[in-house]
């Protein structure tokens, strides 16, 4: 008997072992995929420009994270958690507007927030956008800590502002080009700031309620996937017949395209997992830290230079981690 149970000690340690293996692994593609992004639209230009729709993009992202959700319920993962969970209802009883209706709010927030972005050019240059964007990092963790009740305290507040100043310095001028003039000038109106402060407020917002959302239900993350993404389809669809689209849906396509397709869908999902199993913070970690894959891919591909600002902004991440992760 007590073979058995060093047996069944080993067994369980090996397998929390493999977790915690499979989750920094997860957590790590997470990161090379946020980081990998700006660099494969680079790739993806032609002569400069964009010669593909976002809008074509941003439905067709969303179509595949549910296709994926579907395939991933179909395979059993549905009857697994209902193994695990016997107190939980039956998949089919979960399958009602009761379950799906919350999503719909969750993918209105993410969709107003896409259309946010593109319109907040208008009123301020890109590299004003990238600095000041930085913001929602503080917005998130305020709602997080407001709405979900978490207190994070003053030294994971200090670790969170760290964060915030990583942005700000890597977008000031943590890469520099070859014929690049020094000095940095950020124009924006006040009708941008207002903008700003709203798109900040939404991305917050749509973050950590989807957060609750998919904690408070006893329900497999697949089929909550299926809910929200379904909703997301639905929506940018819409958006994108409202707006109108010039030329066809698929113009302007490239293997890259795709690549840029399936790496953020697959991010999606990864970030629904995240946020079903541990919290938008640590999902504001994992895009902090795809700074670093950002840089080192924009040095490889476009011969960039790494400057004092970036490995302050890296320095500030490393501390920030230490503090928020760190034994107390």
């Amino acid at each position: 008997m007590l073979e058995m149970g060093m047996f069944g000690n080993a067994a369980g340690s090996a397998n929390r072992l493999l977790q915690r293996g499979l989750w920094a692994l997860m957590l790590l593609l997470s990161v090379a995929i946020y980081g990998s992004h700006a660099p494969l639209l680079t790739l993806c230009k032609v002569d400069g420009a964009i010669p593909f729709s976002s809008t074509s993009v941003v439905v067709l992202v969303e179509l595949t994270k549910l296709v994926l959700s579907l395939l991933f319920l179909l395979v059993g993962r549905g009857s697994r958690w209902q193994r695990r969970c016997p107190g939980a209802e039956p998949l089919a009883a979960a399958l009602s507007w009761r379950h799906a209706a919350p999503f719909a709010l969750s993918a209105l927030l993410y969709a107003a927030n896409n259309n946010l972005v593109v319109h907040m050019q208008l009123f301020m240059d890109p590299s004003t956008f990238q600095v000041l964007s930085n913001l929602k990092i503080v917005s998130t963790a305020l709602l997080y800590s407001l709405l979900l009740r978490r207190r994070l305290g003053a030294r994971r507040w200090l670790a969170l502002l760290l964060l915030l100043a990583a942005g700000v310095t890597y977008s000031c001028g943590g890469l520099w080009g070859h014929g690049r003039r020094g000095g940095m000038r950020l124009h924006v109106t006040p009708a941008g700031l207002l903008l700003l402060t709203v798109y900040c407020l939404i991305s917050g917002l749509s973050a950590v309620y989807t957060e609750a959302i998919l904690k408070s239900q006893a329900l497999p993350l697949s089929l909550q996937n299926i809910f929200l993404y379904f909703f997301g389809v639905l929506l940018n669809l819409m958006g994108s017949l409202w707006s109108g689209m010039e030329g066809g849906f698929l113009e302007g396509f490239s293997p890259w395209v795709l690549l840029v397709v399936l790496s953020q869908a697959l991010n999606g999902l990864i970030m629904s997992v995240v946020m079903k199993h541990s919290s938008n913070i640590t999902r504001l970690f994992v895009i902090s830290c795809s700074i670093l894959v950002n840089a080192l891919l924009s040095v490889a591909l476009f011969k960039l230079q790494l400057t004092l600002l970036f490995f302050m902004a890296v320095a500030c991440i490393g501390l920030a981690v230490h503090l928020y992760y760190g034994v107390t």
